[in-house]
């Protein structure tokens, strides 16, 4: 059928409008007319595969990597960068507004390269002939690649060492994933490697390989290998070689960021995130909520009397105690709501800032209510969700929050991701 894109969705597909339905088309872009398919039918909508562009919106252009469209990792490549921002702010904005959230204020974006700006890749492995693989869009099947546009530079070539090399190295033998990150200065490489046999070969098998993998990947400094079939232990280390952390520069600070502790994907923006979310903020309180390795904590420590960093991931713990050792400033290993339940409960005064960092999910029911009971002057949310987002905020302004600014931050580029940080004030 042929269809006109009304607009972008989040999600990464179009949105267009025939006989009453709805169908969604990947690869799209607003304004195009494009002839498509039905593959999914759903009654009240259907979602569809593009078969040809029709008329062409300006902002389309040639995508640069050879994969895309099969890889399932990328969405817009076939975008202009200036018109993927501008269509995740207008997503932004419309997920707040079915939120029912008014007065929302105008969404300013903070970008920067638009490719080989991820510091982390992961990549499943084919064994024989060895390769490094994604997957397919829309399936489980692996996809070899040989170039990875949107990885720092040092990853995509460690790719294509891996990939040249790995047969070698006998890799295929008893690897599943293969995780790369690398340091901001690209001057340091961290190993993980996932496999299924078992826990107690895993020691001997890294050894077999270390010496190797060093001469072929210098700049690695430390390797690990985690348990593939159970993801949930994936910061539990079977076994290791040489560092199990490497030190990551942003801005005036230095983090520990171990294997398997999370950190922020982009090496261009890392530093923009943290001045977002913490910049001219100061007090005698601060609470760091989700902390990480303590992203946020370092720089509130320098203007806060008291930071108080909760954090609950294994890995992420060490490291934070690591990255706030030498100044006066607390961690607590606990669940976000754990730690806000103890605070009410003990009546703690309220903090002047809370800084909170959520995963995919968002904060919840019970952590808004919670955090509307405590009362902190001012929250700052970094989201990784707009539609969580959305449902959060709604929460917290019916506790007395105001919105104050919204900032969508690209640390996603050329994907339907984004990042945002939003502020509210207390009435």
């Amino acid at each position: 059928m042929k269809l006109r894109i009304e607009k972008a969705i989040y999600g990464g597909a179009g949105l267009a409008r025939t006989e009453g339905k709805t169908v969604f088309v990947p690869f799209a872009l607003p304004g195009e007319t494009v002839e498509a398919r039905i593959v999914e039918d759903r009654g009240g909508f259907a979602k569809a595969e593009l078969d040809e562009v029709v008329e062409a919106s300006e902002q389309r252009v040639k995508a640069p990597c050879p994969y895309f469209g099969t890889c399932g990792g990328c969405h817009y490549q076939h975008a202009e960068y200036a018109a993927q921002v501008e269509m995740k702010r207008a997503i932004l904005r419309e997920t707040l507004e079915r939120a029912r959230i008014r007065e929302i204020p105008e969404i300013r974006a903070v970008t920067g390269q638009p490719f080989g700006y991820r510091n982390r890749i992961r990549l499943h492995v084919e064994a024989n002939p060895f390769q490094l693989c994604y997957k397919r869009r829309k399936s489980q099947t692996n996809l070899s690649v040989e170039s990875c546009p949107i990885a720092a530079p040092s990853l995509q070539q460690a790719l294509a060492v891996l990939n040249r090399d790995g047969q070698g190295l006998g890799l295929g033998a008893w690897t599943k994933e293969i995780e790369l990150f690398v340091s901001g200065d690209e001057r340091a490489m961290l190993l993980s490697l996932w496999t299924e046999r078992p826990d107690r070969e895993a020691e001997k098998l890294l050894a077999g390989v270390w010496p190797n993998l060093q001469e072929s990947l210098p700049a690695v400094v430390g390797a690990g290998v985690f348990a593939a079939s159970r993801k949930h232990e994936v910061g539990r280390i079977l076994a290791h070689a040489g560092q199990t952390w490497l030190e990551y520069p942003c801005g005036k600070h230095r983090y520990r960021v171990s294997l398997a502790a999370f950190f922020q994907a982009n090496q261009f923006l890392v530093d923009a995130l943290v001045r977002l979310a913490t910049e001219g903020a100061s007090g005698t309180r601060a609470w760091d909520l989700y902390a990480g390795v303590g992203l946020f904590s370092l720089s509130l420590a320098e203007t806060f009397d008291e930071v108080t960093a909760v954090e609950s991931g294994g890995a992420a713990v060490r490291d934070l105690r690591e990255n706030l050792r030498g100044t006066k400033h607390r961690v607590v290993a606990a669940e976000t709501a754990v730690f806000l339940r103890r605070a009410v409960d003990q009546r703690v005064p309220a903090p002047d800032l809370v800084v909170v960092d959520p995963p995919r999910a968002g904060l919840g029911r019970e952590v808004t209510t919670l955090l509307g009971k405590i009362a902190p002057a001012h929250i700052t949310y970094v989201s990784c969700d707009p539609a969580t987002l959305g449902r959060d905020v709604a929460a917290l302004l019916e506790s007395g929050y105001r919105l104050t600014d919204v900032h969508l931050v690209d640390l996603f580029p050329q994907t339907y991701h984004m990042e945002s940080v939003t502020r509210l004030a207390r009435d």
